[in-house]
């Protein structure tokens, strides 16, 4: 049923887009979808990537960008990638451990002591390795984008700790380690699209969510939800990926013009992602929206049975998160 509803997906956006990757003229167009808005960040850094494959190739590549769900969903949108019927995508980390497992190392929840530990990882060969790891899923990570650090947003009363996520619905995305973490921490964990998320709020199907401010800010989540509690439980990175198809069918300079865009593209998001936080959280304050900074300690006590199961259930997972702390 999968496979077959797999093809069907394929099939209409191959009779939309023709090819993920195709020549038009001299000219390589490879195809890039994404489910965020235009006004978000990541998109300014995407269109800062097809800027410079541009630039580059001197217009013998061209990287066209799909937003706002246009080709689906993010999880049928890495499908498509893995199928070779689009080029590339952001996707969350979160969303990625579904297809390569070495990602949910991202989602345990208060796994980077700050900003910088976060930073060394993702740089250094810890994170140079995970970004190749989906190859076997025929997926490969080109760069990290900086998402923030995820903390909760409500409709009807703020989180002060978590006992004030019981019986709250949570929307989550497609991850096991984020449904775990929301249990761990009280709440009942829901999966809802992004784009469906906002409708889903508005009729009560969840009571709330967990994102970063930009999001919070550019999805207009903020005009239901009025409380927003800022207790960093994740700094999930995104993730520009590949499809290996795709990939493989570029000679090298064009393999070199991507990845020189890909990682220009990273340091230009790191820099628009800290002033876009800012101005979000004051445009939430002008909207009306209580914001507030619990506590952290009774939510890292709650979640850290996480971290003993996972050393018994996937010994291999725990030992990345081993190495990741070891990180100076």
């Amino acid at each position: 049923m999968r496979i077959k509803k797999l093809q069907i997906l394929s099939f209409c956006v191959i009779l939309t887009l023709f090819f993920s990757c195709q020549g038009v003229g001299d000219t390589r167009v490879i195809k890039l979808g994404h489910g965020l808005g235009v006004t978000h960040p990541v998109h300014e850094a995407m269109l800062f990537l097809a800027k410079k494959v541009e630039e580059k190739s001197g217009g013998k590549m061209v990287v066209k960008i799909y937003p706002n769900q246009q080709l689906g969903s993010e999880r049928e949108l890495v499908e498509l990638l893995q199928i070779g019927s689009l080029g590339m995508t952001k996707v969350s980390s979160a969303a990625l451990e579904g297809f390569a497992p070495t990602m949910q190392v991202f989602g345990m929840p208060y796994l980077f002591r700050d900003d910088a530990h976060q930073l060394s990882v993702l740089q250094g060969e810890i994170g140079k390795k995970l970004l190749l790891d989906p190859q076997k899923y025929l997926l490969r990570g080109l760069c990290y984008y900086d998402s923030g650090k995820r903390s909760f947003y409500t409709k009807d009363k703020p989180v002060e700790t978590p006992a004030d996520l019981a019986g709250l619905k949570i929307r989550v995305m497609e991850s096991n380690t984020a449904s775990n973490m929301v249990k761990s921490l009280g709440g009942s964990p829901t999966p809802v699209s992004y784009g469906e998320l906002y409708t889903a709020l508005q009729q009560g199907i969840v009571d709330g969510a967990e994102n970063n401010a930009p999001s919070l800010y550019t999805s207009k989540h903020y005009e239901v939800c009025k409380f927003y509690s800022i207790d960093e439980h994740t700094a999930l990175p995104d993730v520009m990926i590949v499809s290996t198809k795709v990939w493989e069918s570029l000679n090298e300079q064009e393999q070199q013009w991507l990845q020189e865009s890909a990682d220009e593209s990273a340091t230009y998001e790191y820099k628009i992602w800290a002033e876009a936080t800012e101005e979000s959280l004051n445009e939430l304050r002008k909207a009306g929206v209580t914001i507030t900074y619990p506590d952290k300690e009774p939510f890292r006590e709650a979640v850290e049975s996480m971290y003993s199961d996972l050393k018994v259930q996937q010994p291999e997972i725990y030992k990345i998160v081993e190495e990741i702390r070891a990180v100076k």
